[in-house]
């Protein structure tokens, strides 16, 4: 039997696919993962996500794992070595903001906070489940926690790709109303 999944869900890529069913629109909770996609979806600005999705490993090979404390502390020859690199999305305000993330990121930290407790307050720990309308691109809440995110620091933290965010990390789950995902959370 054939799983009917969100209009969106490329089924001709497998990484999509399995991105689709196992990670958008389930809640996180791990901090490396939390600061993994802000920035990722922050690269994503401008392009597809499956673009990134598949550039993701070497996202992660390029950006140390992405430790925050590693990539805080990037110098002009790791941004060169990052801006030559063809298998993440070379740009450089892109590569900056990532860089500007980690140092946000850890200034949170180091005042005892942290991105899991910060998102999930925002909806008092459970996810908001969307209803069969048409799916919002942004909300008043995401307006709301990217000005938010905006005054600790992060960088490509627009409305848009906060919500977008929200999506990928499950504060918001917004399957198609069809799509066997959001069966399952009934």
């Amino acid at each position: 039997m054939t799983k009917i999944r969100c209009g969106w869900a490329n089924p001709a890529n497998p990484l999509y696919l399995h991105y689709h069913d196992t990670e958008w629109g389930v809640p996180c909770h791990d901090e490396t993962r939390l600061f993994e996609m802000l920035n990722l979806e922050g690269a994503q600005a401008g392009l597809s996500w499956e673009t990134i999705l598949n550039k993701r490993e070497t996202y992660r090979a390029a950006f140390d794992q992405w430790d925050a404390e590693k990539i805080a502390a990037y110098d002009a020859g790791k941004v060169a070595s990052l801006l030559a690199d063809p298998g993440i999305v070379r740009n450089k305000l892109k590569v900056a903001a990532a860089i500007t993330n980690a140092q946000a990121y850890l200034r949170l930290r180091a005042g005892g906070g942290s991105l899991d407790q910060l998102l999930w307050a925002y909806v008092g720990g459970k996810p908001i489940v969307s209803g069969d309308g048409p799916r919002a691109s942004k909300t008043e809440l995401s307006d709301r926690i990217s000005k938010d995110l905006a005054k600790l620091g992060f960088k490509f933290v627009g409305s848009t790709i906060v919500y977008a965010y929200m999506q990928g990390i499950g504060l918001v789950d917004d399957h198609d109303p069809a799509c066997f995902c959001r069966k399952r959370r009934k």
